[in-house]
C-alpha cells in the first residue's frame, strides 16, 4: 500500500531545505566578494566596474547606448547611470550624443578602460580559475552547470510571471 505523502507548505523551508539555502547563498556572496576583493586589490576596480568595462569589450565599436547597457547587465537604469558617471570621472568609459536618437547617450570605452581591462583580466580569470574550476571534479563542473542553467531558467519563469 503506497504511503499518502503531504505536501510541504510553500511558505516554509525544511532544515534540509534551510541548510542548503543559507550555504547556498554564503557560498554565491563570498565568490562575489572574493572576486571583488582580487579586483580591488590588483587593480583598483570593482567587479561592477569590471562587468561596464566586459560589457562595452563586448559591444560592435565598444559602445552601447545606455538602454542597451541597462538590458545587457540586468541593472535598473538608474544603476548604471550612477556607476557610468563615476566611471566617466575615472576616465574609463566616455558619454557620446547619440545622432540617431537625441534622447539616447552612448557609452564608449575609453583607452584607459581598455588598459584596464587587458591588464585585470588575467589575473581575474586566474581567481576564478583557483576557486571555482580547480574546486570541483569535472564531474561536479557539469552538474553545477546543469543546476545553474535549471535555475536561469526558474527565474526566467519567475520573471515572466511577475511582469506587468
Amino acid at each position: 500500500m503506497a504511503t499518502l505523502r503531504t505536501k510541504p507548505d510553500p511558505r516554509k523551508l525544511s532544515a534540509a531545505e534551510e541548510e542548503l539555502f543559507h550555504t547556498f547563498y554564503l557560498m554565491r556572496r563570498g565568490f562575489d566578494r572574493a572576486l571583488d576583493a582580487q579586483l580591488q586589490r590588483d587593480d583598483g576596480i570593482s567587479i561592477s566596474e569590471l562587468e561596464v568595462l566586459m560589457t562595452l569589450v563586448r559591444a560592435p565599436g565598444r559602445r552601447l547606448r545606455v538602454r542597451d547597457l541597462v538590458a545587457l547587465t540586468g541593472w535598473e537604469k538608474s544603476r548604471v547611470s550612477h556607476q557610468v558617471t563615476r566611471m566617466a570621472a575615472r576616465g574609463l568609459v566616455e558619454r557620446e550624443d547619440c545622432a540617431e536618437d537625441r534622447r539616447a547617450t552612448w557609452i564608449r570605452l575609453s583607452g584607459d578602460g581598455r588598459r584596464v581591462v587587458v591588464r585585470a583580466l588575467p589575473k581575474h580569470t586566474a581567481t576564478i580559475r583557483r576557486i571555482l574550476f580547480d574546486a570541483l571534479s569535472d564531474e561536479q563542473q557539469d552538474e553545477l552547470l546543469a543546476i545553474s542553467r535549471r535555475m536561469t531558467e526558474a527565474m526566467d519563469v519567475e520573471q515572466t510571471r511577475h511582469e506587468p
